[in-house]
C-alpha cells in the first residue's frame, strides 16, 4: 500500500506528482493491467515461453555480432 504525507505548503499538483511516481515505483499500476483480464496458465506460460525464446534470440545475435 502506498502512503504519501503532504508535505507543509505543498501544492496539490506536487503532491500528485510524488504519489504518481510512488504508485509507479510500486509496481501497482503494471499489477492492475496484469490483472484487468483474467488470463488462462496456458496463455501466461506461452508469453513466457515467446519471452525467453527472444531473450535467446537477442543473446545468440549479440553473441555472434561481438565476434
Amino acid at each position: 500500500m502506498v502512503k504519501l504525507f503532504v508535505r507543509d505548503r505543498e501544492t496539490i499538483q506536487e503532491a500528485v506528482r510524488r504519489f504518481r511516481k510512488l504508485v509507479e515505483r510500486s509496481g501497482i499500476k503494471k499489477e492492475m493491467r496484469r490483472r484487468e483480464y483474467y488470463e488462462k496458465p496456458s496463455e501466461t506460460k506461452r508469453r513466457a515461453r515467446l519471452r525467453a525464446e527472444r531473450r535467446a534470440r537477442r543473446t545468440r545475435l549479440l553473441a555472434a555480432g561481438v565476434r
